[in-house]
């Protein structure tokens, strides 16, 4: 085997530190030694190293003092125990305490060599394990929760989302209404401590006031005509778990004292009851209302929108990440694909150039609807500009009209790449951009070399 560790020996006896080099230095391993625990210590604050063997009986600081010491230095070092006969049992212990294996005195190089082999199968199966984990990190830069998004915009907001989930902290998500702000809060839900609790949602806009009271906090029998039986409310149902309050907005003040009282006390009462309940949960908010302005004309109550801004996510309207519409566009085409049954392989040129050049209204919920409803009249084994025409009234149903400046650009550059051979430096000049420009405008129109 060509690959090599870096190896250190801590025993106070020189010779059996001299016999243990000597032996891996043959088998191609980098080897330094230390005659105590305290010199082992000072080699490492300069130098790391794969494997360390320790001697359980030392002087001043022996192999288990020294043990959890390095293991607190270098986690993922392994550490083997050399000990003799009569102190086997002080070796298991310290594999209890993080040791990977031991040696009994005397050596047998055999051993030695298969165990320095097993050692270097374990760093190369962590290698991979972790290029695996950096690789799944990087997948979900774009894909988090079945949130699709390659824009640098989004990027950061994932990044914020990695660093707030662990917290308990209240967050609230803005954004225009159809950006994904549910999503966005399911994805904090499921990275949070409270992923094994429950996620309870409730859209504060849906309905009014009485109803939205009984739905949050519950109400005992008999509270109001029609309460037959006792009922928790989404509150109680939210405890050890993510209680998502949607439209945040749209709620009254009386309701924003209420609930203000219920997330600083943690207690509550069900409507009709005396009897205080306790709720812990962590809370996330949502609104396409701007609700500094709200406090300003106050028809929002400002302590209770501090206490649940703690920490602001906002998410940019579709028209502002456009970049993002071609990898939604296709995530949405495989979702249709499969519950249609249909075998459709993607979306021309042109109609990428449609949906780039469209400006959203509804944002990503708009382009599902529009990516449904065209693989619902898809006619062919390619979604085209035919099955777009209605994002357009204006267009006729045989002829497409004029083309849109950004269907114009896409289609220019593609020839002006094709006559170039796709020589991205002669294309640019040919254009009168640089190549920096170019490179962004191929990714955005999603221009792909002919075969």
């Amino acid at each position: 085997m060509n690959a090599s560790l870096d190896v250190m020996v801590v025993d106070d006896e020189e010779t059996i530190c001299e016999a243990l080099s000597a032996w891996f230095i043959k088998d191609g391993h980098r080897v330094e030694t230390a005659l105590s625990g305290f010199q082992a210590l000072e080699r490492v604050a300069e130098k790391q190293f794969d494997v360390y063997l320790l001697d359980i009986k030392m002087p001043e600081m022996d192999g288990l003092e020294l043990l959890p010491k390095l293991k607190h230095l270098q986690p993922a070092a392994d550490v083997i125990m050399i000990t003799a006969h009569g102190s086997i049992q002080s070796a298991v212990e310290a594999m209890k305490s993080g040791a990977s294996d031991y040696l009994c005195k005397p050596f047998d190089p055999d051993e030695l060599s298969l165990l320095m082999e097993r050692l270097m199968i374990n760093k190369s199966l962590r290698a991979e394990n972790e290029a695996l984990r950096e690789q799944l990190i990087e997948r979900q830069e774009i894909i988090i929760e079945g949130i699709v998004a390659q824009s640098e915009v989004m990027q950061k907001v994932f990044a914020t989302i990695e660093e707030v989930a662990p917290t308990s902290a209240p967050i609230l998500i803005t954004g225009e209404t159809g950006v994904g702000k549910d999503m966005i809060a399911r994805a904090i839900h499921h990275m949070s401590g409270q992923a094994e609790g429950p996620f309870v949602t409730i859209n504060c806009g849906a309905m009014s006031e009485t109803l939205l009271e009984s739905e949050l906090f519950g109400h005992e029998r008999g509270a109001f005509t029609g309460a037959v039986k006792a009922r928790r409310g989404r509150l109680e149902m939210a405890n050890h778990g993510t209680l998502f309050l949607d439209e945040i907005g749209e709620i009254s003040s009386k309701m924003q004292v209420a609930l203000l009282n219920a997330i600083e006390e943690k207690t509550f009462q069900r409507v009709g009851g005396n009897q205080s309940i306790e709720t812990d949960f962590r809370l996330l908010c949502a609104t396409h209302r701007d609700l500094s302005k709200m406090i300003k004309e106050n028809r929002f109550r400002e302590d209770f929108f501090y206490r649940i801004n703690v920490i602001t996510i906002h998410l940019p309207p579709l028209r502002e990440r456009i970049e993002d519409v071609p990898a939604l566009a296709d995530h949405f085409l495989e979702v249709f694909v499969q519950e249609t049954g249909k075998k459709i392989e993607g979306l021309t040129q042109r109609a990428l150039g449609i949906l780039a050049a469209y400006h959203w209204p509804g944002n990503v919920r708009e382009l599902r609807n529009v990516v449904e409803r065209a693989v619902v009249i898809a006619k062919g084994r390619m979604i085209g500009a035919e099955e777009l025409t209605f994002l357009n009234p204006g267009q006729s149903e045989c002829g497409f009209g004029p083309l849109t400046l950004a269907e114009m650009e896409a289609m220019h550059i593609s020839a002006s790449l094709d006559a170039c051979d796709w020589n991205i430096s002669r294309a640019a000049k040919q254009l009168g951009i640089d190549r920096s420009t170019l490179n962004r405008k191929i990714k955005r129109y999603r221009l792909t070399r002919p075969v």
